[in-house]
């Protein structure tokens, strides 16, 4: 008898710790920026993270970021919580034509089949500041290079 109780609570245990961490990445963003921010603010923090090295599901400068964890990190650090994953992100984001891309969009790149799996912060002319891959570090990209060119999707506007 203790040994199915004892089962039923580490169970019981799991599946509400489980339950706790899916609901903080379901979390919508608030596009109407409440926080005051500006695109510059998150350009600059994305910009001070250049060097970091690149870490799948990494979402700190200590640990190393992925591309959607340094876009999470740099806009939670002016007070607005955006989804952790790419896919979330676009879903999220407000969608935006290259030619209405603004400095601080997100710009959104399938890599791999269908599925959205790559995300940077535009900083204007067009360049961009992503993580971008095992082995590398947080840097800057040509969103005009033919392999960024191809595999780009949407930009998407937050603030």
């Amino acid at each position: 008898m203790l040994n199915k109780f004892t089962s039923f609570l580490v169970c019981s245990f799991f599946f509400a710790n489980l339950m706790g961490c899916s609901s903080t990445t379901r979390t919508p963003v608030k596009p109407d920026n409440r926080s005051g921010a500006t695109p510059e603010q998150v350009i600059s923090i994305a910009k001070s993270m250049i060097g970091v090295q690149y870490r799948y599901g990494g979402n700190t400068p200590k640990t190393g970021f992925d591309c959607s964890g340094l876009v999470y990190f740099s806009y939670l650090q002016v007070g607005i919580t955006l989804p952790r994953t790419s896919s979330a992100q676009y879903k999220a984001s407000k969608p935006v034509s290259k030619k209405s891309i603004r400095r601080g969009d997100l710009l959104f790149f399938r890599i791999h089949r269908r599925k959205i799996s790559h995300v940077g912060i535009y900083l204007g002319n067009n360049q961009f500041v992503h993580a971008p891959s095992s082995g590398k570090k947080v840097s800057i990209g040509e969103l005009d290079s033919p392999y960024w060119r191809k595999r780009f999707v949407r930009g998407g506007r937050i603030i």
